[in-house]
């Protein structure tokens, strides 16, 4: 079996609300060091997915009036659209309420169960709802209040199943000893150690005062407590119990990727619960910093939050990656502001990166009418950008294995300013004016030229856009997703003779005073909308009975439902009405699958005139509601009354 296989995992995200920056921030890492490694030949496997079960979701869907199953879909969704629009290549999308996931918690649940690692208790003890964990009173802030969140925490008394945590203490200890780059950084390595120190207590696995979760296996009143089902999804993404040889090549993980207030977690919880199923460890947990906005963590209620869909709609999806790696050390606390954001996609993508391409092909168009010339003698400046470049990529390579994004970019700038520089020293625009520097000329522009097909293989493992912008106004004939990191690191694989294409810059400079009036545009008429919503509550426009009675308002059920291709929208549904079987099209995919609808009793406008949407014909309307997210409800009946009945 060949050793060029990477596993890397983001956490397995909680879907209460919809992802921010923060969340964006740690998935950008792990989809860069998976196309990284990529470029290098290896064979990768991404991991992401949602952690859907819990007191706190099922409550949050109650709110809602929804059940938690229809809640999480919808959210869901958000999940892989921002994963998408970020260009993200995950390999899996782990959902914990999946049958898979299902079989795989109750089968490692079993296993440490029959090992007499897990037994029956009473939990009494602190629970934090929003961080979903237990504490004891010693462990509890100052004022009392879950030290991770700063939330309050209730008192619980119930059954309980325990994970003897405490039994591995000692274990655990001595495998980090021996392993000192499992934890990183390394100053997150001493925090875990001195909590492990301080006693491990047995983990409470199951819980009884709710039931949105997995059954444990031996006990159906019980469900599995939520760490101890989450982070198995780490063995269903690579098919654990399904795929003996695709498991084996993959596992142990090489990383997993996570923010550092689950740290914990991932080393101390995760590694006892594998040692207990008598499973190889992950290689490496890696806990970055938070992004800070104003100084503080991202919060809804001091409306702080940044929408990385808004950014990406604003400024690009390469605007919006670079910013994120490259300003902020990965390990450490960063922050964010829209002013650091504009200067720095301008500075470095505009000006650097941009204008070097601009230039240079603009120069190969003008004095080799677009054809790249050869490379026949050298310059007394070749020697050292030459240095320079092969420095970087070395570089470059050790600082990406240890994840140091930022270092790694700075690298490539470097190169990037001095390949800039080596225009101003060469003078091609001189070198032009002179018929014997015809070949130095040449030898200049062919060296600027291969020096961006360098960079653009480089920066696939960053950028998802950009890269193909400049291999095609490079010319380049090779397809780009074929190039490896050899290619990269290789000096003068550019064939003469090839074409340059000029086109429209990659990064144009974004006007900050103009995007800052753009912004304060759409806020006022936010604003406006926001009024107008208030004021057509205030000032409601009535109807008459007559009005009324001329809506047929009837319960349909839904006996089918799929979507329509070509449409990420829309669902044909089949419905029946009394003794009617209706057909009609409903524009609801993204908040509900198709299986989950079926079986439903659900209020539908019967004498709506017949329409054909997306090439299928719609006999009625299936009523929704919206809150202010745009999520959609469809309004059922909470009691079972026969199709066919009149809504009054």
């Amino acid at each position: 079996m060949s050793d060029k296989n990477f596993y890397v995992t983001t956490p397995i995200y909680y879907p209460n609300d919809k992802l921010h920056i923060g969340h964006t921030y740690t998935t950008t890492a792990a989809d860069t060091i998976t196309k990284f490694k990529k470029l290098q030949g290896y064979e990768c496997e991404l991991i992401t997915g949602s952690d859907e079960h819990g007191q706190k979701i099922q409550k949050t869907a109650a709110k809602h009036d929804m059940s938690p199953k229809e809640y999480v879909d919808g959210v869901v969704a958000t999940f892989k659209d921002l994963w998408d629009k970020l260009k993200v290549d995950y390999t899996e999308f782990v959902r914990t309420t999946s049958d898979e996931h299902r079989k795989d918690v109750e089968y490692i649940f079993k296993k440490v169960y029959d090992k007499g690692d897990i037994y029956k208790s009473k939990y009494e003890g602190y629970y934090c709802t929003p961080c979903e964990t237990f504490w004891m009173e010693r462990q509890l802030d100052e004022d009392g209040n879950c030290p991770d969140c700063n939330r309050s925490v209730e008192w619980t008394e119930e059954e309980s199943y325990f994970f003897k945590m405490s039994k591995y203490q000692d274990r655990l200890l001595e495998f980090l000893e021996e392993n000192p780059d499992f934890i990183q950084p390394a100053k997150r390595r001493n925090e875990m150690i001195n909590f492990i120190k301080d006693g491990l207590e047995d983990l409470c696995v199951s819980r009884t005062t709710f039931d949105w979760g997995i059954p444990v296996p031996i006990d159906e009143g019980h469900v599995i407590y939520v760490w101890f089902d989450a982070l198995t999804s780490y063995l269903t993404g690579i098919d654990w119990n399904r795929d003996e040889e695709k498991f084996n090549k993959f596992w142990p993980a090489d990383i997993h990727i996570v923010g550092k207030d689950i740290l914990r977690f991932h080393t101390i919880i995760w590694p006892t619960i594998l040692m207990a199923a008598d499973l190889p460890l992950p290689k490496k947990v890696f806990g970055h910093g938070f992004l800070l906005v104003d100084g503080g963590k991202m919060s809804k209620s001091k409306g702080n939050v940044i929408d990385p869909v808004k950014l990406i709609d604003d400024f690009g999806v390469d605007a919006v990656r670079y910013y994120l790696l490259r300003e902020i050390a990965f390990g450490t606390d960063g922050s964010y502001s829209t002013d650091n954001f504009i200067q720095r996609i301008n500075s470095d993508l505009a000006n650097d990166l941009g204008n070097l391409l601009n230039r240079t092909v603009a120069m190969v168009d003008k004095y080799f009418d677009g054809v790249v010339p050869e490379a026949k003698v050298e310059t007394e400046f070749d020697a050292d950008l030459a240095e320079v470049a092969a420095s970087t990529f070395k570089s470059l390579e050790e600082n990406l294995e240890s994840l140091q994004f930022s270092v790694a970019l700075e690298e490539l700038w470097n190169l990037i300013r001095r390949t800039n520089k080596y225009i101003d020293q060469t003078t091609p625009w001189v070198l032009a004016k002179d018929e014997n520097k015809h070949d130095e000329l040449g030898t200049v522009l062919y060296n600027l030229l291969d020096t961006l097909r360098r960079v653009a293989i480089t920066l696939v493992a960053f950028l998802p856009e950009a890269p193909a912008k400049m291999w095609k106004q490079l010319g380049i004939e090779e397809n780009l997703t074929e190039q490896s990191w050899e290619d990269a690191k290789a000096k003068g694989k550019l064939k003469a003779g090839t074409k340059v294409k000029n086109g429209d810059p990659i990064f144009p400079r974004i006007d900050a005073e103009e995007y800052y009036k753009q912004l304060e545009e759409e806020n006022k008429a936010k604003s406006k909308d926001k009024k107008k919503g208030e004021d057509k509550m205030s000032e409601q426009e009535y109807i008459t009975f007559d009005e009324f009675g001329k809506l047929e308002l009837r319960i349909a059920e839904v006996l089918e439902a799929e979507q329509i291709e070509g449409s990420n929208k829309l669902l044909k549904v089949q419905v029946q009405l009394g003794e009617e079987k209706r057909q009609l099209v409903a524009g609801i995919a993204k908040h509900y699958e198709a299986e989950d609808l079926v079986g439903k009793k659900v209020v539908m406008v019967a004498n709506l005139k017949p329409a054909t949407i997306f090439g299928v014909k719609s006999n009625g309307m299936i009523l929704a509601a919206s809150n202010d997210e745009g999520e959609l409800t469809v309004t059922t009946v909470d009691r079972d009354i026969d199709s066919g009945a009149r809504v009054k």
